[in-house]
């Protein structure tokens, strides 16, 4: 399938804009932090007048990604129609801030190919917070319903998370939210995008 061709080229529109577009992809665990982090970097991409959006993985399933479970095959979909919908927003001069558990390296590699094949920055983060920590915060409740059986298939409990290789940035659990913010704004800063 030929896709179709703007009247614009992706400098064009970038030029125009004055900064280009990117894609941070938050990772980690159920309840890591990672929403409450890319909340903190939309804000503060938005202050600085760069356009910035956080697509959240629980709102992703509310809309776009409503019709996916939780098997294995449903999660790469997930993750695969989270990161074109982040393409698209970063090919359009956003830096689309991604929160999604996306626990098979494979998918995000995927999305990370996607962006790198077109020459748009992609930045993956970590947010490393230990199992332990995840459990004891629980703000949803669904690592108590799944220690107790009544809940399957939950990522870091009875399914695996591979945690990324070689991603742009760890966020270590000590770390506090302003200051991930801040260092995620600033690797931004050095693409030369945004």
């Amino acid at each position: 399938m030929t896709p179709d061709a703007s009247e614009l080229t992706r400098a064009e529109r970038w030029l125009a804009l004055g900064y280009g577009g990117a894609t941070v992809w938050l990772t980690g665990l159920p309840a890591a932090g990672k929403s409450t982090i890319g909340a903190g970097v939309e804000k503060r991409l938005v202050a600085q007048g760069r356009p910035g959006y956080l697509l959240d993985g629980d709102n992703l399933r509310r809309g776009l990604n409503g019709d996916l479970g939780f098997s294995r095959p449903a999660r790469s979909e997930n993750a695969r129609r989270s990161g074109h919908v982040a393409f698209l927003l970063a090919d359009a001069g956003i830096v689309a801030v991604v929160a999604l558990i996306s626990p098979y390296a494979a998918d995000r590699d995927q999305v990370r190919e996607l962006h790198e094949t077109a020459g748009i920055p992609f930045i993956e983060v970590w947010v490393a917070t230990p199992l332990a920590e995840c459990e004891r915060r629980d703000p949803k409740g669904l690592y108590a319903r799944a220690r107790e059986g009544i809940l399957r298939g939950l990522t870091g409990v009875d399914d695996p998370y591979e945690p990324p290789p070689r991603p742009e940035l760890i966020v270590e659990p000590h770390a506090s939210i302003e200051a991930t913010a801040d260092d995620i704004v600033a690797l931004l800063a050095r693409t030369g995008r945004s």
